[in-house]
């Protein structure tokens, strides 16, 4: 079975890990509702820092960037339910159930799900689909399955229909704010055009004007100041770094860091 495996393709996941700790930038196209079953999840954004333990339940906000830690405890393993809200089938359940979005959603951009034993045992329905490998959940079952979870979503947190039913696109944020905020994460420059609201040829445009100098270069300077404050002051390792401030390898990492600062990072 591959990890994770699809229950309903693009929709319903079932993610497990057995030995080891797995660290993955991630972008939610789409709100994300995560139930833990066991192990441990801890996701970073720019402005949140959460942790989920067994049982717990995560909404994940659409349009966004983080890292994920998905950590097996006590020999028990990894296991996770991900369900993936996709924006057409909100648009439709808004428009079945005659959905009143109400004042604009201003809370986090990620919300925790109190324990609800409806919540809990729609996703104890979904587990068997996940363990049997004979288990088969249609198109029109996956559906029914993701409705039924938005109407309970909404019967525990009638706050949320803001936060669901948003469908603007994402507004022309301010750029170098952003960019400060997110430079570490490894992603394409055509997505963090998307998140702040603009074309590729705009964000470039509005980049030059902001910083004076091209995305990619910016975002190798940014990562490898940052590399050297956390070598310098913070005495941390650089094998401990390279991953969190957005290199693929040590290698790639050490490379660069000798090409800006004429010596390896690990003689600093």
């Amino acid at each position: 079975m591959t990890n994770p495996a699809e229950i309903l393709p693009g929709v319903i996941f079932y993610s497990y890990l057995s030995a080891e700790r797995k660290d993955k930038v991630c972008f939610w196209n789409h709100h994300t509702l995560v139930l833990m079953v066991s192990g441990q999840l801890h996701l970073e954004t720019a402005d949140q820092r959460l942790e989920l333990k067994a049982g717990e339940m995560l909404l994940v906000g659409k349009n966004q960037l983080g890292t994920l830690t998905k950590t097996p405890l006590h020999g028990q393993g990894y296991e996770s339910i991900v369900i993936c809200l996709q924006e057409d089938l909100l648009r439709k359940i808004a428009l079945e159930e005659q959905i009143d979005t109400g004042p604009k959603y201003l809370g986090p951009s990620n919300v925790p799900i109190p324990t609800d034993p409806f919540l809990l045992g729609y996703f104890q329905s979904i587990i068997p689909y996940a363990h049997s490998p004979v288990g088969t959940l249609t198109e029109d079952m996956g559906i029914l399955k993701v409705k039924e979870g938005v109407k309970l979503l909404l019967h525990s947190l009638p706050q949320l229909r803001s936060y669901l039913f948003d469908f603007a696109e994402p507004h022309k944020i301010d750029l170098e704010r952003f960019m400060m905020a997110n430079f570490h994460f490894n992603v394409p420059v055509e997505r963090f055009a998307r998140l702040t609201g603009r074309s590729l040829a705009g964000f470039k445009r509005d980049f030059a004007k902001t910083f004076g100098t091209p995305p990619r270069q910016w975002l190798l300077d940014q990562r490898l100041k940052a590399a050297k404050h956390l070598i310098e002051q913070k005495h941390q390792k650089p094998s401990a770094i390279y991953l969190d401030l957005g290199f693929e390898s040590l290698p790639h990492f050490s490379r660069s860091f000798k090409q800006k600062f004429g010596k390896a990072p690990s003689l600093i």
